[in-house]
């Protein structure tokens, strides 16, 4: 067998995606582009625990355009992947059960490190394609922004350890959602709410230094709809252009004053700009804030341990759900 099809479903907190491609040998060809539905299946899942009703039901749906796309383009294998949002609730067996019936595979709760080194695979697996072979410097540190967690993973440094295999990583519970949830709660934030949610992402990021070495970083590489979105509006895209922001290279200095602007729109202003999808006007919020703690956090380690500059980094529109269908298509092949 010199290729296989296979499609991978990336369920998370705030969206659920699908994508089919061919996986062989020379690396992945994408039959059917990426298709995205924003459900905001975590919705209150912080704070109750449990998924709600209409959570289910708008994510259902979604399952069910998936299952007919898929029946159109019968595939060698499929991998449902849950993160975040599953992971903490309680009544996450009812949600699998009904997956598994609508689509005849049940849903992968992966862990937090799993995701992680998913993410970094499908965010390094087309470095090549983006830059050619002027590769940017390793080590590189992936930062896979999503509605419920965050997950901070760093490659190997390419002479002991391969740039394309995770060197450490690790999984916080914050994100775009959560963030939004439990702090942000007035249109637009208040100064106090900011500083709560600030201390909380950066207790966060503490513990994630403790596992990852973010201080060693030569490129950061951001993915998830948080950090495209937050590139789009700083290259001042009017519409959302997945291939002006893909590979594009933003400075920390522009990405955070984009993300203070963001953070204190109303809901009502962000609608004014095209380029944020309607899904994510509520929420944009909270990654914004927390895709700026991380910038300044890595930033600043880089600077005081390594004693280099890091002041930008690589917008990335291949994370966790390319990661998915790559190591399926892989462990596919090598059955």
């Amino acid at each position: 067998m010199s290729d296989v099809r296979v499609a991978g479903i990336d369920c998370g907190t705030n969206s659920i995606r699908l994508m089919i491609a061919r996986v062989g040998e020379r690396g992945m060809s994408v039959e059917v582009p990426r298709i995205m539905r924003v459900v905001r299946l975590g919705q209150d899942v912080d704070k109750t625990h449990r998924f709600a009703d209409d959570a289910l039901e708008r994510t259902y749906r979604a399952i069910d355009e998936f299952a007919a796309v898929l029946k159109e383009h019968p595939v060698d294998a499929l991998r449902f992947v849950a993160t975040s949002a599953t992971r903490d609730a309680e009544n996450r067996e009812e949600f699998e059960n009904e997956v598994e019936k609508r689509l005849g595979v049940r849903p992968d709760v992966i862990p937090g490190t799993e995701e992680a080194r998913l993410s970094f695979l499908g965010a390094t697996s087309v470095l090549h394609t983006q830059f050619g072979d002027q590769l940017p410097p390793a080590p590189y540190t992936v930062i896979d922004l999503g509605g419920g967690s965050t997950e901070m993973v760093i490659g190997g440094d390419g002479t002991d350890v391969p740039t394309d295999r995770v060197a450490a990583a690790f999984s916080m519970n914050i994100g775009s959602v959560r963030m939004s949830e439990r702090h942000l709660l007035s249109d637009p934030p208040t100064r106090d709410e900011i500083k709560q949610a600030v201390a909380d992402i950066n207790e966060h990021i503490d513990e994630a230094f403790d596992k990852v070495p973010a201080w060693k970083t030569g490129t950061l590489i951001g993915v998830s709809g948080t950090v495209t979105t937050m590139t789009g509006i700083a290259l001042g895209l009017k519409d959302y252009d997945r291939d002006a922001v893909d590979g594009a290279v933003i400075g920390f200095a522009d990405a955070c004053s984009t993300c203070d602007k963001v953070l204190t729109m109303t809901r009502a202003e962000r609608h004014e700009y095209p380029v944020i999808h309607p899904g994510r006007i509520d929420v944009i919020g909270g990654g914004a804030l927390v895709w700026n703690c991380v910038l300044n956090r890595i930033g600043d380690a880089v600077r005081t341990r390594a004693h280099r500059v890091l002041n930008s980094y690589v917008t990335s529109e291949h994370g966790l759900l390319d990661g998915i269908v790559l190591d399926l298509g892989r462990r596919t092949l090598s059955a």
